[in-house]
């Protein structure tokens, strides 16, 4: 009897802590804080800055007077559109903060030659909204759509289709307003240097204005979920993912689970069916189904459920479970188009506490050093009792483009989500582990990914991006009196 005792104090407990954490959950919900309009930060909200004025241009001569005004009153302007980066690359104390969340039209769309010239505000959903009735998709952008063209630019990011490097690949050309406030053309015929400092320069070269872009063909796929052993998960990209037409995206999650920490794993591909596959749409109202773009579903609860495994190992054990019966273990694959595959959930985490955060990490790690860096990882977030929450892998093939690249070589990226607290100590603790993290992707050849957090060293930074202080001096070459300034800039170049 002392078992079923147990069991049921057990019991007891979890549903108080469910109940305690449900009442908290719901609170949240409805208290509104005031704010300081002119405080800035960005989504980890680690290190906030006061700026001087906030411009929020909808037309490009209100961005033109701003740039000549600051150059007037000598002072410093930093650009933030979704401000989903997290190292300060968006912000600067006293700036005058441009907000181009606002100057978001799309200017045009070739459908012939599959390309769209956006302002660039536009977020990647709004692209995905006008170009999917034309039966385009977007060639690379994040995993999800909510952030703008502009900010994806400045930190050339990368996706899930293994056939593209960085978003860099896909750009045709886009205007920038310099520091002196004159606008120029840029590709890469045309100011052909700045084309790979501005793309990945976090802002610190001038204003991108609108950008032309390559799209594709929205295809049609089929998801297949598998579970891997971590260990046999290099040579799987190797002869199954890296230079296979069909496949048209990609990615796996590790486990982040105390119980199985970093070794269970499971793999999504997506693969082109062709109208001759019996699973392709038979008729035109199923396929106008099928590419109707999907919202997300089920916000509320699934935020509920990601909130209880920021306090609970078991809840992280029940919501790595509750994946592996959605996902892992479906017999039968999904049917679905480019776009909806290029829209995964992402407003479940959302997340506002003044006690704690959630923060991204990225690191690319030789495809060949993928098991070493994962059990160096490990290791590391047991030793320093790290609340890991997510593991998501993409395969990144090699790239050249771009002055500060990341994936030197074939890379499998692993994008980590830490909660930790929000105090000095809290903050302290998460900056000593990421510099360990970083060091162990230091010795594997791999890098880190210079738009999340402040906290690698100087000489880590410089080792990662042995290019670093000539980009730093070709800033100082085209912006002399530093106009442009973000957090990111002060911490590496000074």
């Amino acid at each position: 009897m002392n078992w079923l005792k147990q069991n049921y104090n057990l019991k007891l407990i979890s549903l108080l802590a469910i109940v305690v954490y449900g009442a908290a959950f719901a609170l949240s919900i409805y208290i509104n804080q005031t704010e300081d309009k002119l405080l800035i930060h960005d989504v980890s909200r680690l290190f906030p800055d006061r700026v001087y004025e906030i411009v929020e241009g909808e037309e490009e001569a209100a961005l033109v007077e701003a740039v000549k005004a600051a150059k007037e009153n000598n002072l410093k302007i930093s650009i933030g559109g979704a401000r989903h980066s997290q190292g300060g690359h968006a912000f600067y104390q006293d700036s005058v903060f441009l907000d181009m969340s606002n100057y978001n039209k799309i200017l045009k769309l070739d459908e012939k030659e599959k390309t769209i010239k956006v302002q660039s505000g536009v977020t990647w959903e709004q692209i995905q909204d006008y170009i999917n009735p034309h039966g385009l998709a977007i060639k690379v952008m994040q995993s999800s759509n909510v952030f703008t063209v502009g900010g994806s630019l400045s930190s050339n990011v990368h996706g899930r289709d293994p056939q593209y490097g960085p978003l860099i690949e896909t750009v045709k050309s886009f205007r920038l307003l310099k520091a002196d406030g004159n606008v120029i053309n840029v590709s890469r015929n045309e100011n052909e240097e700045l084309f790979e400092l501005v793309i990945g320069g976090y802002g610190l070269f001038g204003v991108i204005l609108d950008v032309t872009l390559e799209l594709t063909d929205n295809e049609i796929y089929v998801s297949q979920t598998e579970k891997i052993n971590y260990k046999d998960y290099p040579e799987y990209i190797i002869k199954q993912i890296a230079n296979n037409d069909d496949v048209g995206l990609h990615f796996a999650r590790l486990a982040a689970t105390p119980d199985d920490l970093l070794n269970d794993m499971y793999m999504t591909t997506y693969r082109t069916i062709d109208k001759g596959d019996d699973r392709y749409p038979t008729n035109e109202d199923d396929y106008e189904e099928l590419v109707e773009l999907n919202e997300e579903q089920n916000v509320l609860r699934d935020k509920f459920f990601f909130g209880l495994s920021r306090k609970y190992d078991w809840a992280k054990n029940l919501v790595w479970d509750l994946q592996q019966k959605l996902y892992a273990e479906k017999e039968e694959g999904e049917v679905v188009s480019r776009n909806n595959a290029m829209r995964p959930p992402i407003e479940f985490l959302e997340y506002d506490s003044d006690k704690d955060t959630d923060i991204l990490q990225e690191y690319f790690i030789p495809v060949d050093h993928f098991e070493e860096f994962v059990d160096g990882l490990r290791k590391i977030v047991k030793e320093d009792d790290l609340n890991l929450m997510n593991v998501t892998v993409r395969y990144t093939p090699k790239h050249n483009e771009g002055y500060l690249t990341y994936a030197k070589e074939d890379t499998l990226a692993l994008v980590l989500l830490f909660n930790h607290e929000l105090s000095d100590e809290g903050i302290a603790h998460m900056k000593l582990s990421t510099q360990k993290i970083v060091n162990q992707a230091l010795e594997l050849n791999g890098r880190y990914y210079l738009t999340y957090q402040l906290f690698p060293s100087q000489d880590q930074i410089r080792k990662a991006y042995p290019k670093i202080e000539s980009f730093f001096k070709r800033k100082l070459e085209y912006d002399p009196n530093e106009r442009f300034m973000n957090n990111f800039y002060e911490r590496y170049a000074k």
